[in-house]
Formats: C-alpha cells, sequence, structure tokens
C-alpha cells in the first residue's frame, strides 16, 4: 500500500495522482490529507513540510517528480517515460524547463501580483501557451502520441486556461485562471478535457 501525504488542490500532488491513475495503483493508494496549517504528519514521515510525499512500505519519496521517476521503476508498465537515452533526455529537458522556466513567471505574479513587471509576465505566460498549442499539433499529448511524465507534469497548471473550480480559490490557481486561456487554442483546450478525465478523486 502506497501511503500518499498530499493536500487539497495542489498542483504538485495532482501530478501524482495523475501518474498514479495512469499505472492503474488506485486501488493501492491510501490518501492522507493534510491541512496547511498542520504539517505536522508530512514533516514526522519525511522530515519537511512540502506534499506530495509517498510512503511505500518505509520507502519515503519527497517532490512530485521524484515520485513519479520512483513509479516507473516500481511499475514499468504503462509507461511515463519513453525508452531509449536520446528520448528519456528530451523528457528529462521538458520537466525540467518547466518547472525552472515555466514555472517563474506565475510564481513572480504571485510574489507581487500589482507589481509592474505583471503584464511583461502575461504576456510570457500567454506566448507558452502558444508553445503547447503547437506542441499538440496532430498529436494527443505533448512529447508524442501517449500520455507521459509531461502530461502529468504541465497539465495541473495549465488546467487553468480552461477555468476553475468554485471552491479553489488559492491565489496561486487565480492567477493561472486570469493569465492564462485556451481560447483560441484548440488543441490545448482538447488536451484539458482528455487529461481531466484520467484525474483521480
Amino acid at each position: 500500500m502506497i501511503r500518499l501525504y498530499r493536500a487539497a488542490f495542489s498542483t504538485n500532488c495532482e501530478r501524482v495522482t495523475l501518474a498514479l491513475a495512469h499505472k492503474g495503483l488506485d486501488d493501492q493508494v491510501e490518501s492522507v490529507w493534510i491541512d496547511y496549517a498542520d504539517r505536522s504528519p508530512v514533516q514526522a514521515v519525511s522530515g519537511q513540510g512540502l506534499v506530495p510525499v509517498a510512503d511505500n512500505d518505509g520507502t519515503v519519496i519527497a517532490d512530485s517528480l521524484a515520485i513519479l521517476r520512483y513509479l516507473e521503476e516500481l511499475v514499468p508498465e504503462p509507461p511515463l517515460f519513453p525508452p531509449g537515452a536520446a528520448r528519456r533526455a528530451e523528457m528529462e529537458l521538458f520537466l525540467d524547463w518547466f518547472d525552472r522556466v515555466w514555472k517563474v513567471a506565475p510564481n513572480a505574479i504571485e510574489a507581487d501580483p500589482g507589481g509592474p513587471g505583471v503584464p511583461a509576465l502575461s504576456a510570457t505566460m500567454d506566448a507558452h501557451l502558444d508553445r503547447f498549442e503547437a506542441l499538440l499539433s496532430g498529436r494527443d499529448h505533448l512529447l508524442g502520441p501517449e500520455f507521459s511524465a509531461a502530461d502529468c507534469t504541465a497539465y495541473p497548471f495549465l488546467k487553468y486556461a480552461g477555468g476553475r473550480e468554485p471552491a479553489d480559490d488559492e491565489l496561486f490557481h487565480r492567477i493561472l485562471e486570469e493569465h492564462q486561456s485556451a481560447d483560441g487554442r484548440p488543441a490545448l483546450a482538447a488536451w484539458i478535457d482528455r487529461v481531466a478525465a484520467r484525474v483521480l478523486p
């Protein structure tokens, strides 16, 4: 049984639940819901307060992308990462770009929502959506015809281009909704709907 420490509406936790659903591990997961006001359960198991954290019979992994890589080793089929060194390197480059480059703009807006740099940061987010639209041209998923770790990584953030649940009132998610739009991007909109069907509750 995999114990998953998670929080409501967490984008990084949703990366992991998408991977678990893809691997068919739905019935082997016990969710431990964390209140951001009390991070003691996740701190006790992992030594730090961030979610997600996975505990598989004493093997504890923190960080969403590290958990995705662990799940790939644990259950290789169906795969989340492509075979071959070159294609695996392409995947790792995408994952690194998303976390180290794509996230810069929304994180900066969150840090200073009324700042003078917001219009330029918003334009950067909009331009990135054009890249995703191009990536999805003629194929169902971000890096090819099959669902992969790239989709797990990006979807929880890009889905806000299609709207936000009323109960989800986190500032970062409101920023993602306000500065992203799937309007005029049919491939992106279709991908958001396609991946949404995979989401575990």
